[in-house]
């Protein structure tokens, strides 16, 4: 029977943890990130050929890019890409192999020049690799799921990616449901986005949308701000004021950063959440609203309660359905389409929209190759509203010229790319070999390959070697490695991963296969301590959670272990 390779990509690639057997399939993709034709970006082609063993050649003439959805596409059609093809092969460990002829295209891939050919790991290309091609037209090589293609409202988001994709089918379930939602996401990812699109699709659409941000609230009148007051209720109280949930009565209320809400407000919100009533500062008589809650966070709210600063009772009452937006470097496929947004709208507000509408093929590209590169490569802290300031400042920035000019500003803003370059000199097979393995090895295997080793070399080796590392890059099994290492001191495993602290918890969440001390009942904490005579370390090997944090489980439950 022959090797199903389809099988080897979409395990290495994409596959969620604890993915059933009827995950979504996997195969690498090209989309257009910047063409001389602004609106081609965002055609796509998949590359799904290669699951049957068969290559894939990529000319100026062939093969078709379409939008994803769409049956209807145009070859690149650059008459500064060769006619002389590419060739995308797959590997035997879920790899892509990229081979270049003579004399044929010029490619820069994920920021060095290509000749030959390169491998490029399971890995590697799942977090995507960035081709320029002749200078002039930029590709993205990365995954696509093949189940759940193409939406028919975009609820106002823009982008294809498979983590857009399943936030959309999310709120379109939850959405017609009189239910509160939580909405996680890294700051700027566009979480009041997702709130108002909930809105818009629920029976509440015909009411209010009341937005609040509780972290631009002072703590001392959050109270008053949310559930109203009365006159001379506290000082400065010169009049009766409604308060956010009186105004949104019949609609939504959209919390953002509800984190940050004081003790008092949380208790105050769980009652209104439990009742529909709640009292005025001031007041001695309830008031009925009748609200649908939507609240959003970036902070790792398990966390603010295992550390008493968040109440357990009202997450769960928040998160009678819980959505999470993906960051911009998890659907990094979605760039291009996103800037040329925001440059279309830059442009209009200056009267010069029309310099995206050319048709020509020869035109000097208004984004530069290797701009649109280094966009798709970066970091991305603040997501989506840091690609929308930089758009601004970009397009601002370059008026009157011919094409987008990056000074030294922008320099600092798009940071280091995220995708380290191989070293100068080196031959590109060998320059991939530090980040894929050998043929036949596996992924785990390719990602230890590019990491220090654990435990040992000091800091700045360690940085040296891993500059930056993507959460999404780290396998579970890579995780309960350097947790088992550390033993499951979990800031020591995240500067052993590469990656944030928060990172760490948030892998740990998704995975199946792991616990936090929350998870942890009663009898089972009480049996461990039995058996290991209280010996603290000795239940964090047994039980595999953060020590610090069964610490605390141990004091809540009256247990005083060696070793705290």
């Amino acid at each position: 029977m022959p090797h199903d390779l389809l099988a080897d990509i979409s395990t290495a690639a994409m596959q969620e943890r604890g993915a059933s057997r009827g995950a979504p399939r996997v195969v690498p993709a090209l989309t257009v990130v910047s063409h001389p034709v602004p609106r081609r970006v965002g055609d796509r082609r998949l590359l799904d050929a290669l699951a049957a063993g068969r290559p894939v050649a990529l000319s100026r003439n062939a093969p078709d890019f379409a939008r994803p959805g769409s049956s209807l596409g145009l070859p690149l059609a650059d008459p500064f890409v060769s006619r002389k093809p590419l060739e995308f092969s797959a590997l035997p460990d879920g790899g892509v192999r990229l081979t270049v002829p003579e004399d044929g295209t010029h490619v820069v891939a994920a920021g060095a020049p290509l000749q030959g050919a390169r491998d490029f790991g399971p890995s590697e290309w799942r977090d995507g690799v960035a081709l320029e091609l002749s200078g002039r037209v930029v590709l993205l090589l990365h995954p696509v799921e093949l189940d759940g293609e193409g939406a028919a409202d975009t609820l106002g988001m823009v982008g294809e990616s498979a983590g857009l994709r399943r936030l959309r089918k999310h709120i379109e379930r939850v959405a017609d449901l009189d239910v509160s939602v939580l909405i996680r996401g890294e700051t700027g990812t566009g979480k009041e986005l997702v709130a108002q699109a909930i809105h818009r699709l629920g029976p509440r659409k015909a009411g209010r949308f009341v937005s609040v941000n509780l972290g631009a609230i002072p703590k001392e009148l959050a109270a008053a701000e949310l559930f109203g007051s009365q006159k001379g209720a506290y000082s400065g109280a010169t009049r009766d004021r409604e308060g956010f949930f009186r105004a949104a009565h019949g609609g939504t209320l959209f919390l953002d950063e509800v984190g940050e809400a004081p003790p008092e407000v949380q208790v105050m919100l769980l009652r209104v959440l439990e009742t529909g009533e709640l009292y005025p500062v001031g007041a001695s008589h309830p008031v009925t609203v009748d609200v649908r809650l939507i609240a959003a966070t970036d902070a790792h709210l398990e966390e603010q309660i295992r550390d008493g600063r968040f109440k357990a009772p009202l997450l769960h009452r928040l998160a009678g359905y819980d959505l999470r937006v993906p960051a911009l470097r998890e659907r990094r496929e979605d760039v291009g389409r996103l800037f040329f947004h925001f440059a279309r709208e830059e442009l209009a507000a200056l009267g010069e929209e029309a310099r995206l509408d050319t048709e020509d093929p020869h035109a000097e590209p208004w984004l530069s190759a290797p701009l649109a590169s280094r966009l798709v490569r970066a970091a991305w802290p603040g997501n989506i509203r840091q690609l929308r300031n930089l758009t601004r400042q970009l397009v601002i920035g370059s008026r009157g010229q011919a094409r987008l000019q990056a000074d030294a500003q922008l320099d600092e803003l798009l940071g280091m790319p995220e995708v380290a370059a191989p070293a100068p000199g080196a031959r590109p097979l060998e320059a991939a070999s530090a980040v894929a393995p050998a043929r036949g090895a596996g992924a785990l295997e390719a990602m230890s390959a590019a990491a220090p080793a654990r435990g040992s070399g000091a800091s700045e080796a360690r940085e040296a070697a891993v500059p930056r590392r993507k959460p999404s890059q780290v396998t579970e099994a890579e995780l309960l490695a350097a947790l088992r290492a550390s033993a499951w001191d979990l800031k020591a495993a995240a500067d052993a991963l590469g990656i944030p602290r928060p990172s760490v918890y948030d892998l740990i969440e998704k995975s199946p296969n792991l616990r936090t001390a929350g998870d942890l009942g009663a009898d089972e904490i009480t049996r461990c301590f039995e058996a290991c005579g209280g010996d603290l370390d000795a239940m964090v090997r047994t039980l595999e959670v953060s020590k610090r944090a069964l610490g605390r489980r141990l004091k809540e439950l009256g247990l005083v272990a060696k070793g705290t």
